[in-house]
């Protein structure tokens, strides 16, 4: 009797090699996706910085004070930004996949300390990958504080989700 089919073995060899091939493919997504929102997060941060060296620039609408940055109040709330930073899409204060803009902007709290401290390891509160942190700085080196105009740099600090490292932007007119 001629019998066709597949032998046992033949059959583990298969489901054996598909499941590596899956595997294989799994991996492959979910570092393409975690590099697509590590793209996302410098595009981000370099978007919020333009708009602020914009506002250094040219100030806000119905004033003529430039030549300097807003204080940490403008991570006080989304229509702080929109007040302060006309042009600004809300988008880029969004880190991905958060939906506030008031959990995924904050300000820096390194207060007390002139000049206060700027290093990605010692910023409070430390970025998280659903987070960027706003730090202006005084002319002496200490945190503009809200109501402040003396704002003369800032840094905008964040973590990448590929190798949890926090990196830094500063403003260009240091």
């Amino acid at each position: 009797m001629n019998r066709r089919g597949f032998t046992v073995v033949e059959m583990i060899i298969t489901v054996t090699i598909m499941g590596i091939l899956l595997l294989l493919a799994v991996v492959n997504v979910n570092t393409s996706q975690v590099k697509a929102r590590d793209d996302e997060r410098k595009a981000d941060v370099a978007a919020i910085a333009a708009n602020l060296e914009a506002f250094f620039n040219t100030g806000t609408d119905g004033t003529t004070s430039f030549g300097r940055y807003p204080s940490s109040a403008l991570a006080d709330s989304e229509s702080s930004i929109k007040t302060a930073l006309r042009d600004a899409d809300m988008k880029s204060f969004l880190a991905p996949g958060e939906t506030e803009v008031a959990l995924s902007f904050v300000a820096s709290t390194n207060t007390g300390t002139s000049p206060s401290i700027q290093t990605t390891a010692g910023v409070l509160p430390q970025p998280t990958i659903s987070q960027y942190v706003y730090q202006p700085i005084k002319t002496d080196g200490s945190i503009c504080a809200p109501g402040n105009t003396d704002c003369r740099k800032f840094n905008i600090f964040y973590r990448l989700e590929s190798d949890n490292t926090v990196y830094k932007i500063t403003s260009k007119n240091q």
